[in-house]
């Protein structure tokens, strides 16, 4: 006779032929005892009963063993059918409460029992409680094969809730090393997220995932890392909104979300790839890089792929992930030094790394600082023409054109301005001929073409990158606008804005608003320009109250923040310049403290003081302002410019100095006509008429076609 706890397998008289016999054979206690009635009429009739019963217990175990054993088979054979047949003769439910008791009681700890528990023989072995842990694994993998998938998850499920049940705190080791119920339910964790996933139930897929990670269940290093990579790949990917359950929620009333939890997840395997306990996978980087950078989070992207071991990556490759990541940041400056690293003589044998080349050109173009940074980055480019398709090269060429045009407005003298703005139209011309339907050419084009005054090539290309554009585009009706301005046709500057206006939103109404109230100020209607201001800071007022209201909601960024703050300032800078044009000058004062509340080492603020106490003839106090607004920038022309006409107001001894500063303000900005203006006086009063003629007719043409503001 064999007992449940023994281990061993029911021997039948007869091998069973196939399973479909044995799902109809009928293994019944009365059957067994027509066999074994000598045995029987040896014990006393008081335990006739209880011997009975424990024999129906322990056939009963065995027939579910036995289709165990026989669906394994038939499960091996690739026969699913006939597996699913068999695993469906054992009773599952009503042996679900006794798999339970026999985990509990065998894998108590052995300290923790006296010597008086003994284990009763109707508790099951562990290794009969493997063996169906098995049985119901593989018939949810014979669902799975026949495409139940929804049926397999159910009975995968169903091991989860037999060991959890026994184990609620997670499995110790009290389990036998030799014990296949670790390894089912291992399977089983891994196997449940998948079913669900491949049925489109990613909650459930979720809470699966969730389930495994929560308690230990003594998972490998490697297994365990797989299972966070997978919950956090559908948390990134998966598109569903699912907050953790209140037994999880150990930060309180704030919880992480989707992204944030998924980031937790990666940020602890990459800690595990650091300390060495997991091997590298690229898919963990490419699942951190993907989520915090739609969060925002670049600088510490970069830091985790600074800690990446050496090998990994190619240098260059490395470098140019490391630039992407501070560019993205705002940190420049970073990211071009590492760009530099690329085409530097100790990477000369390498192959060019073309996407890092134009990175930095890119980057470069940002800033006129960087524009022979620019130059060198695209020059590199281009003269890899044989090893790059056109795409490339007519990029680098855009990149180019832009940092040539930089590079021109920098220069400190003419003969190096005008080779600079000639490179610049070139390459622009040759990137719009081989990038017709790219906006950003076209614009750059018309903003160069504008600079250097050439105004109907550049309405024809501001005209043609508006049509280019799908969205509308604040930028593109500005510079519009500023040409015609230029070309003296303000009516239709104004008309442009309007129309730019009635779908224009955020920082980008703001803009237009303050050029609309500029272009009335040039066509000397200060009134309506006063209530356009007026306009301008009651959105602004309201933008702000909106946000401080919408608390709980999703602020501005940091950026929109400061754009919004210059635009506020520049109105009040705006308006203490009308007031003292028409000699409103306690209006103008009040103005001015309003624009240094905001930023009180303004330069445009100081300037404009000055140009206040210069209107009420204080020229030694107007000398002091714009000293100050020097002192902040040097290079500031309209400060420039306006110290030179005090210093012509004040004493005609000082029209040497008076003249020195024109000189520079005409070096950063050769096209400003009040320099030139206040020249032909200097040279009027120094008796060099014909010479102050002609700065007077520079300072005229000048005039005809300078915008209300500047283009760039």
């Amino acid at each position: 006779m064999l007992c449940a706890c023994s281990g061993e397998q029911f021997k039948f008289e007869d091998a069973p032929q196939s399973p479909e016999s044995l799902a109809t054979r009928d293994f019944s206690a009365s059957g067994l005892s027509s066999r074994t009635g000598d045995w029987e009429s040896k014990l006393e009739d008081v335990q006739v009963d209880e011997v009975e019963s424990t024999l129906k217990e322990a056939l009963s175990l065995n027939y579910e063993e036995a289709r165990a054993l026989l669906g394994r088979l038939e499960y091996q054979r690739g026969n699913f059918d006939a597996a699913l047949q068999v695993f469906q003769g054992i009773d599952i439910k009503g042996l679900t409460p006794r798999m339970t008791t026999a985990i509990v009681e065998r894998t108590r700890l052995r300290k923790s029992r006296s010597k008086a528990d003994i284990i009763p023989h109707t508790v099951m072995s562990m290794h009969s409680v493997s063996l169906l842990l098995e049985a119901i694994f593989l018939k949810a993998k014979s669902l799975e094969e026949l495409g139940h998938i929804k049926e397999a998850a159910k009975e995968c499920n169903l091991i989860l809730d037999v060991v959890e049940a026994a184990l609620p705190n997670g499995m110790h080791e009290g389990i036998a090393e030799d014990c296949k119920l670790q390894e089912m339910f291992h399977r089983a964790l891994e196997l449940l997220p998948n079913l669900w996933i491949k049925i489109g139930y990613l909650k459930e897929a979720i809470t699966a995932y969730r389930r495994a990670l929560v308690k230990p269940w003594h998972l490998d290093s490697q297994r365990l890392a797989s299972v966070q990579k997978n919950l956090a790949a559908i948390l990134l990917y998966g598109g569903v909104e699912t907050s953790l359950p209140p037994p999880l929620r150990v930060w309180g009333l704030t919880t992480p979300n989707c992204i944030e939890e998924a980031i937790l997840l990666l940020l602890a395997l990459m800690q595990k790839v650091a300390f060495g306990e997991i091997k590298w996978d690229a898919e963990i980087m490419d699942h951190l890089t993907f989520a915090l950078s739609v969060s925002g989070h670049f600088e510490l992207l970069a830091a985790h792929v600074e800690q990446v071991s050496p090998g990994i990556y190619e240098r260059a490759e490395r470098w140019y992930f490391l630039a992407l990541c501070y560019a993205a940041a705002g940190q420049n400056e970073v990211a071009l030094n590492l760009l530099k690293k690329v085409s530097s003589q100790s990477e000369a044998k390498r192959e060019p790394d073309i996407l890092a080349l134009q990175l930095g050109a890119y980057i470069s173009s940002q800033d006129p600082k960087h524009a022979h940074d620019g130059i060198t980055f695209a020059r590199y480019v281009i003269d890899l023409e044989d090893e790059m398709n056109g795409h490339f090269k007519a990029q680098a060429h855009k990149f180019l054109g832009i940092c040539y045009g930089n590079a021109a407005r920098i220069s400190i003298s003419d003969s190096e301005r005008a080779p600079f703005q000639k490179e610049s139209l070139t390459s622009l011309n040759y990137a719009a001929f081989n990038m017709k339907e790219d906006p950003e050419v076209m614009f750059n084009l018309s903003l160069e073409n504008a600079v250097q005054r050439n105004l109907d090539l550049a309405f024809d290309n501001a005209m043609k990158y508006s049509s280019l554009v799908a969205e509308n585009s604040g930028r593109g009706w500005k510079l519009l606008a500023l040409i015609l301005s230029a070309d003296r046709r303000f009516k239709d500057a104004e008309t442009i804005l309007e129309f730019a206006l009635d779908e224009a939103s955020g920082s980008d109404q703001l803009e237009l608003l303050r050029l609309k109230a500029v272009l009335q100020i040039a066509q000397e209607r200060p009134k309506q320009a006063i209530e356009t201001y007026s306009i301008l800071l009651s959105l602004i007022q309201a933008q702000r109250e909106a946000q401080s209201n919408n608390s709980g909601h999703a602020k501005s960024s940091h950026t929109e923040n400061i754009a919004e703050r210059n635009m506020e300032m520049a109105a009040w800078q705006d308006l203490a310049t009308v007031y003292t044009k028409f000699g409103s000058w306690p209006d103008a004062e009040i103005c001015l403290n309003k624009a240094k509340s905001i930023d009180f080492y303004s330069p445009k603020s100081w300037h404009t003081t000055g140009l206040l106490f210069e209107a009420q003839s204080l020229y030694k106090e107007a000398l002091v302002s714009f000293s100050v607004s020097l002192s902040i920038e040097p290079d500031y022309v309209p400060s420039i410019v306006s110290t030179a006409a005090v210093l012509i107001k004040l004493d005609g001894q000082s029209l040497p100095v008076a003249r020195s500063f024109l000189m520079n303000a005409l070096r950063l900005d050769p096209t400003n006509h009040d320099a030139w203006m206040n020249l032909g006086l200097i040279a009027k009063m120094e008796g060099s008429l014909q010479l102050a003629a002609d700065y007077f007719q520079a300072a005229y043409e000048l005039k005809l076609s300078a915008p209300v503001e500047a283009f760039t």
